[in-house]
């Protein structure tokens, strides 16, 4: 490493103490594992419609170094194909935030779901020791690429190639299981590879929610915990949202007082993600505005730009729905993404508002 390198490398690190993001002994690691030991040398960053290539060598150092996501295979490796990232390392702010709720100690044993580059096993592996850390990857080409770069950054986890929603029995229990995909929903093999009281830190990304990372504990055969925050993550592979068909064409105005903007919240996502099972939303920001659609299984959506007319399409009222539960999420005083949580159970999993006992809906 040049001496600039080491130079942006620490920069980098003091960046996320600044952020209260690293406790001395997590700062120690993050001083000790290089990003760019993990990154490969073809790249690309996320552009409007699709993943843009790194082109220059100056442009590469530049993103490494700096708190983005770093784009590392497209398309599953696929050629020419619509330039959708399927693999990437990690924000390093999300890295650490998520390695603290994971709250481990000396001795513990971590689960990694989602091997990727190889970060964060690494980070992982100097915390705990490489016999303390098993990490999961689906792909098999890019478990090979993270052994090896593990391997020449001195670090020899157990990556395993298979589908990270089994886990990885075999070297059960153990005290933290961290997912660095985002999941729809918690695996109940996950949380029986747990022992009581281990701690499951995981992004989740359903129909309607921008990403959320949940922080669960394990008791009497049941984890549950708070959503800690926003989060965007690649889903595992099983875990994608499947399409539905196409809205239908022909649309009708409708009056609304509801300001679209609004909806963005992750709290008003969390309810309603719950309320209104397989409605997707997703928005785009155009000339200083935005603009919101909603779309169901069934062929049915709604637009609506601030300060005009919503349109509805297809057989659903489906912005008069989502006024409904927009009304019922104000009544509630609008809570904050943090007053929700998840309860998961060999049943499936439950949305709950305050307190376990006050569940709003399965999800």
């Amino acid at each position: 490493m040049s001496t600039t390198q080491e130079a942006q490398h620490a920069a980098l690190v003091e960046l996320l103490a600044n952020r209260d993001l690293l406790s001395p002994e997590w700062r120690k690691v993050w001083e000790r594992v290089r990003r760019d030991a993990f990154v490969p040398p073809t790249v690309w960053r996320q552009g409007p419609e699709r993943c843009e290539l790194v082109t220059t060598v100056t442009e590469w150092r530049q993103l490494v170094y700096s708190d983005e996501p770093v784009v590392t295979q497209v398309d599953d490796g696929a050629v020419d194909g619509p330039g959708v990232a399927t693999c990437s390392n990690s924000k390093p702010s999300m890295v650490a935030g998520m390695l603290d709720l994971l709250d481990v100690h000396d001795g513990d044993k971590v689960l990694e779901i989602g091997t990727g580059t190889g970060y964060v096993a690494a980070l992982l592996s100097e915390r705990l020791g490489d016999d303390r850390v098993v990490s999961v990857e689906i792909d098999p080409t890019l478990a090979r690429q993270a052994r090896e770069r593990l391997a020449v950054a001195g670090y020899s986890p157990t990556v395993v190639t298979a589908h990270g929603e089994h886990g990885w029995e075999r070297a059960a229990p153990y005290d933290g299981v961290i997912s660095t995909c985002a999941l729809r929903h918690v695996p109940y093999e996950l949380v029986q590879q747990l022992r009581p009281g281990g701690i499951l830190v995981a992004p989740l990304a359903r129909d309607f929610w921008s990403g959320a990372v949940v922080q669960l504990s394990v008791l009497d055969g049941r984890a549950v915990g708070p959503i800690r925050g926003g989060a965007s993550y690649m889903p595992m592979r099983s875990h994608r949202t499947p399409n539905g068909p196409p809205v239908q064409a022909t649309g009708r105005a409708t009056d609304t007082d509801l300001d679209p903007r609004l909806l963005l919240d992750l709290g008003f996502a969390m309810y309603a993600g719950a309320r209104m099972p397989g409605v997707s939303m997703i928005h785009a920001e155009r000339g200083g505005t935005v603009e919101v659609w909603l779309m169901d299984q069934a062929g049915s959506g709604a637009c609506c730009e601030p300060d005009k007319q919503a349109w509805q399409f297809g057989e659903r009222d489906l912005w008069r729905d989502i006024e409904r539960v927009y009304a019922e999420y104000e009544a509630l005083g609008r809570p904050a993404a943090d007053a929700f949580g998840l309860t998961v159970t060999p049943r499936g999993q439950e949305v709950w508002l305050g307190y376990p006992e006050r569940v709003i809906a399965a999800a």
